[in-house]
């Protein structure tokens, strides 16, 4: 994105117990490190590499080569990784997270999300991130964006109603208003949401170009998705808007969209109107105008986050695992939320028809993003961690299983949540080669053979800090005491995704 989202943690061990200690204490003995006869996947190449020696300084890979070239200096740690397979750290590109301090950090980062694109301004995820970076809590290198910019009335919160994450603009001059603050605050990226009137979007994006500040986020409705694609907008989330774009009937689904209307704080009503619309599309479908589009992506470099598993949710309300073995890292009083949304919003009133339309599609989504990828539109992976039964950490990994379930090799889906998120970001990560962060994922199996494979994880780097098999169930055990314990009144952001979730009345 730019240097200035390029922030790394400096991260101690021991969550629990490890926030006495400076950072300096906590890094005695783990400048050096060398991870030997270890398979090597790294996602620039085609082929894994494999007996590889890995050696860490700091926070930095310094050599990456074959066991038997590497020097080892006296006084380095050494880990014997026969038998293992090591990726880069992976990043989540599109998350709203969860819970306390000693929950969503945590999780991220032992399940080998060492990056985490949050999706709201927030004070938690802020504070969250001051921590990590004072070497006071163990997590991901956080990139945070604003308030999210809505139109008024705004899906996500009510008539004049302004909060810690949402912005509502009505006019340009609001939108240009609405990107000072965010760049005031410190935000890495301007979000932008549903609902934004055409001539303040354009706006937003001007003043986002003069003060340098990406704009990310949903294509509005009442914006044609080419000139959004045409305007700069650094990538588009979810399967919404973009797909409607490439209709044969056009003009119907211009009409239909401008013809939305919706109460303050009502995505759920919207999502209900946006149905039918979708449904016309997948009825009449132009290849021509779905080429267009993506060759533009392409020329333009608009990236997609195509959160399958959130419209997997939202399409199939009915297939979501009410007893989840992770449900043990979420506190009780957000499992008790996220079963009431999904009863009493996702599931009770919808017809059998509507039913049956939403199952038929998903499949169709899955096709829209193998077309993509075809096409040359570079994804990135987002999992909506946050979203009812949308887990930090573990949720990404449900992510790649489905973008390989919609066509993408293995490898093609390590590269979105690996080098394709770091090119979009500008960081030094996303890779095993000397010079980059050394945020990596050890795995007891290939990725590259099942990509289910990225979840049996035997360790982590995160930020240089090895937390090896013994620690890492440590560790996950501290954040699974926490969820048990008694709850604090939550804040929104405790509660979880703003987005695709009605609002708690």
């Amino acid at each position: 994105m730019n240097q200035q989202v390029a922030r790394r943690s400096v991260l101690i061990g021991g969550l629990a117990a490890g926030l006495g200690a400076s950072p300096q204490q906590a890094w005695a003995g783990q400048s050096a490190l060398a991870l030997t006869h270890v398979t090597v996947i790294d996602p620039e190449r085609e082929r894994p590499q494999r007996d590889m020696t890995v050696l860490l300084s700091g926070t930095r890979i310094m050599a990456v080569g074959p066991a038997h070239r590497v020097r080892i200096r006296p006084g380095t740690r050494v880990i014997d990784l026969t038998g293992k397979y090591l990726i880069p750290g992976l990043a989540d590109m599109h998350a709203h997270s969860i819970g306390s301090e000693r929950i969503s950090p945590p999780l991220y980062a032992l399940n080998g999300v060492t990056t985490v694109r949050e999706m709201a301004s927030s004070s938690v995820v802020s504070g969250w991130r001051a921590q990590i970076e004072r070497g006071q809590l163990l997590g991901p290198n956080w990139i945070i964006a604003g308030p999210i910019v809505d139109g008024r009335p705004s899906l996500l919160a009510g008539d004049g109603e302004e909060s810690d994450g949402i912005i509502q603009v009505s006019t340009a001059a609001q939108g240009r208003d609405a990107v000072r603050r965010s760049k005031a605050s410190g935000a890495d990226f301007v979000k932008l949401y549903s609902r934004i009137p055409e001539d303040a979007y354009f706006a937003i994006v001007d003043e986002a170009r003069r003060l340098r500040i990406p704009v990310a986020g949903h294509s509005p409705d009442r914006v044609l998705v080419e000139a959004v694609i045409a305007a700069g907008h650094r990538s588009i989330e979810h399967l919404h808007t973009l797909p409607l774009a490439t209709s044969s009937r056009p003009a119907d689904v211009r009409r239909a969209l401008a013809a939305i209307k919706v109460n303050p704080g009502d995505y759920n009503g919207w999502f209900r109107q946006i149905h039918p619309i979708e449904w016309l599309v997948a009825q009449h479908p132009s290849a021509a105008r779905r080429d267009a589009v993506f060759e533009q992506m392409v020329r333009r470099g608009t990236r997609s986050v195509p959160t399958l598993i959130m419209h997997q949710l939202l399409d199939m309300p009915e297939s979501a695992i009410l007893d989840d073995d992770r449900l043990r890292y979420v506190p009780i009083g957000t499992r008790e939320f996220w079963k009431f949304i999904l009863e009493e919003f996702y599931i009770k009133g919808r017809s059998a028809e509507e039913k049956a339309q939403q199952r038929e599609l998903y499949p169709r989504r899955l096709e829209f993003v193998h077309a993509m990828q075809r096409a040359g539109v570079r994804l990135l992976a987002g999992s909506e961690a946050g979203l009812v039964y949308a887990y930090p950490g573990f949720s990404l990994h449900d992510e790649l299983t489905e973008l390989v379930r919609a066509g993408l090799t293995p490898l093609q889906s390590l590269r979105m949540a690996t080098t394709e998120a770091a090119d979009f970001l500008g960081t030094r990560t996303g890779s095993i080669r000397s010079g980059c962060t050394a945020d990596l994922v050890v795995l007891d199996a290939n990725p590259l053979i099942d990509i289910r494979n990225t979840t049996k994880i035997h360790a982590v780097v995160v930020n240089g800090r090895l937390i090896d098999s013994t620690e890492r169930r440590r560790l996950l055990a501290d954040v699974e005491s926490a969820a048990a314990e008694p709850e604090p009144t939550q804040s929104a952001a405790a509660l979880g995704c703003i987005c695709h979730m009605p609002r708690r009345r």
